[in-house]
């Protein structure tokens, strides 16, 4: 039985993708193990959206061969679209899968093993663009209360800052009913919320032959019916597919999680511009006044990008009077890197790293602040939350979990299990981040 470790970088696509491949070498025989010296075959599934994810890419390969210079290295993934004829030839290397192979590693790797003796120290395996679904699925994941589901793959969007659309190639969606099928399994295994995630969630359906009409909205009614599923989430959307029909149809669903992210990167409407990002502010702000319309105060979260080339103070002061406005429960906080190969890179007046990271730190002051405003208009409501980890506060051991706004909560350890669901009333803050709830009961 040969052993096979795995590392993984970047998105909840690329973790998904990564328990699937885990999943099919474990069905063909081989054993799991953890990512550390031991194994025959290290699998890094890389991410290439920043400068510092390929870099990390490229220190996890390297360390897989330190670890063990005779074992198999095999790097799939983004960084494998962006530097492949450079992945090629590092001799770190052995193996080299994109993103339309990973559903045949297990044939991959038995080819080398047959042929070892002939095969050549690195070689490539097709990473050319796809323009069907690559069909992976997965019957149980690491994490015991939550599943990603991957229903969609690629982007058509092609900002001028992002590299995804080169590394991921068009959109693809995958057949509702796999998906529907998958999301039984999962539930019958145990999985009581399900978070439906792609690299351009919002597109899903766009590609389908002509007169299939199947849009997100008609998927997650599909998935939403499933009998045991107590939770539905949804991953980053884009703001233009907020619609007053398609807040509405969510809110009248009992188990839709009201926490949606909206990608923004900016509250500027030149910068929007400068970026292809194909909506306005006021488009923005109009789709969370709906979601705030239709639910009772929904968690809105979003990506923000500092630092973009050509962003002045005026710029900025602008994005970050708009942060205000609209009041997020979280902000994810990025200093603009540039990608060769995109066209942001060759833009003039790029931003000196100082001020990036001057601006990046006063997005997160704000950040703290509002998210903080938003957990304290919990304090005295009964909650529920799905049970997941235990944590140590102050010597005393809680289980924690989320509510379906996806604020952390916490209820002595004695008190339900991992896995289950709790209700009680948010009397104070354990910590800066988790609320403790009393008075609580298991459901």
């Amino acid at each position: 039985m040969r052993k096979a470790a795995f590392h993984n970088l970047g998105c909840k696509v690329n973790s998904y993708e990564t328990e699937a491949m885990e999943q099919l070498l474990e069905a063909a025989g081989y054993e799991i193990v953890p990512f550390a010296p031991g194994a025959d075959v290290y699998i890094i599934n890389t991410c290439s959206v920043t400068n510092i994810a390929d870099k990390k890419s490229r220190q996890m390969l390297h360390r897989a061969k330190k670890m063990d210079p005779s074992a198999l290295v095999v790097a799939v993934g983004c960084y494998v679209q962006a530097a492949g004829e450079e992945l090629a030839v590092d001799k770190a290397v052995d193996i080299v899968v994109g993103n339309n192979r990973k559903k045949d590693l297990v044939q991959i790797l038995e080819e080398h093993f047959r042929k070892k003796e002939g095969v050549p120290d690195s070689y490539v395996i097709d990473i050319a663009d796809t323009h069907e679904y690559e069909e992976l699925h997965i019957d149980r994941i690491s994490e015991h209360t939550r599943a990603f589901i991957k229903v969609q793959d690629g982007c058509n969007q092609f900002c001028s800052y992002c590299i995804i659309p080169y590394t991921r190639g068009r959109i693809r969606s995958r057949r509702p009913e796999a998906v529907l099928e998958e999301v039984k399994n999962l539930v019958a295994n145990g999985y009581k919320e399900i978070v439906l995630t792609g690299i351009h969630l919002s597109s899903y359906g766009r590609d389908f032959p002509e007169g299939e009409s199947v849009s997100l909205l008609d998927l997650i009614l599909a998935v939403e019916k499933t009998e045991g599923l107590s939770r539905l989430r949804l991953g980053s959307l884009e703001p233009r597919i907020v619609t007053r029909e398609f807040a509405e149809t969510l809110a009248g669903l009992e188990k839709i999680c009201p926490h949606f992210h909206l990608s923004l990167q900016s509250g500027c409407d030149e910068t929007l511009k400068r970026m292809n990002r194909h909506y306005t502010t006021q488009e923005y702000l109009e789709g969370c006044q709906i979601l705030r319309q239709a639910f009772k105060n929904p968690a809105i979260t979003t990506d923000v990008i500092v630092g973009f080339p050509g962003e002045t103070d005026e710029e900025f002061e602008t994005t970050e009077k708009f942060l205000r406005q609209v009041n997020f429960y979280e902000m994810h906080v990025f200093k603009y890197s540039r990608r060769k190969g995109t066209r942001a890179d060759r833009m003039e007046c790029q931003i000196p790293e100082q001020i990036k990271a001057e601006r990046s730190d006063r997005l997160l002051t704000l950040e703290k602040d509002m998210s903080k405003s938003y957990r304290e208009s919990f304090l005295g409501k009964n909650l529920e939350i799905l049970l997941e980890d235990r944590v140590l506060v102050d010597g005393k051991t809680y289980l924690t979990g989320h509510t379906k706004e996806y604020v952390k909560a916490a209820v002595p350890c004695d008190i339900g299990k991992k896995g289950g669901f709790v209700t009680g009333k948010a009397e104070r803050f354990l910590t800066d981040e988790i609320l403790l709830l009393t008075g609580c009961s298991a459901c």
